[in-house]
């Protein structure tokens, strides 16, 4: 495909690093999460979200329970109002609307509870302004139900970086691996997911050969690193079960 020009941030991306950029000066831990995320990330490929007709429309954020409050004081200070209701609800997750346009900004608290529980207990300080690539990965493939939005954004992340061992402008497979070699669920709806994008690319037209045949390359590879790593024996004994028993959590639209 020729090569043009990448087309400016979304405005959620420079949103989202001011209010994390004020977290920081308050010596609050909170990164970028979510599609917004991975766009920071990838400022080589950024122009297929376009192509794709993928743009990042709301402000995910990641932050600590322990600094709830301080949170909801930081954003509301920014000109946010929270949605007391989901506070109140107790998902872990604050949902606050700007209140010049309405822009939409969550904060999930210590993890991330979908279709699995993503947790990110000692994972916002590995990286900067955004939570790591491997985080911002297994949270786009934990769905038990992908949709195009996140199948479009794990083919950007996977065209831009290479897989390795390390969380510097890497996506750490090996972490990926080790969680799923504790969790057959885990490993289900990921090793399902990969086998899933790696077939929607092929209809993706905004993608060359070249762009397909990296990501597939590398969905490959990832599946071999999950299946290589030893399993513990829970995960021996879950996968005995196997899909007579259901393996993920149902999703709520509130939380989509």
């Amino acid at each position: 495909m020729p090569e043009g020009p990448n087309p400016e941030p979304p405005v959620t991306v420079g949103e989202a690093t001011r209010i994390v950029e004020k977290a920081k000066a308050e010596g609050i831990p909170m990164r970028i999460f979510g599609a917004a995320a991975i766009f920071y990330h990838c400022p080589t490929y950024s122009r297929l979200f376009e192509s794709l007709g993928r743009r990042p429309g709301d402000i995910d954020l990641a932050a600590y329970e322990k600094h709830s409050s301080k949170v909801a004081d930081l954003i509301e200070g920014l000109g946010y109002e929270e949605d007391t209701t989901v506070t109140a609800f107790g998902s872990g997750r604050l949902i606050f609307r700007r209140k010049s346009d309405g822009m939409h900004c969550d904060v999930f608290l210590g993890k991330l509870q979908m279709s699995h529980t993503i947790s990110f207990e000692k994972r916002l300080e590995l990286d900067y302004p955004t939570v790591p690539l491997a985080d911002l990965l297994r949270s786009k493939m934990q769905f038990f139900k992908l949709n195009d939005k996140d199948a479009v954004d794990t083919a950007v992340l996977l065209r831009e970086h290479p897989l390795g061992a390390s969380d510097k402008e890497t996506i750490n497979t090996e972490y990926i691996a080790q969680l799923c070699a504790k969790d057959w669920g885990l490993w289900r709806t990921l090793t399902d997911n990969l086998k899933k994008v790696s077939s929607l690319i092929k209809g993706y037209s905004a993608l060359d050969e070249a762009d397909r045949q990296d990501i597939s390359a590398k969905v490959e590879a990832l599946l071999g690193t999950l299946d290589s790593v030893p399993k513990s024996l829970s995960w021996k004994m879950r996968a005995r079960v196997g899909d007579s028993r259901k393996w993920f959590n149902e999703v709520e639209d509130l939380y989509r």
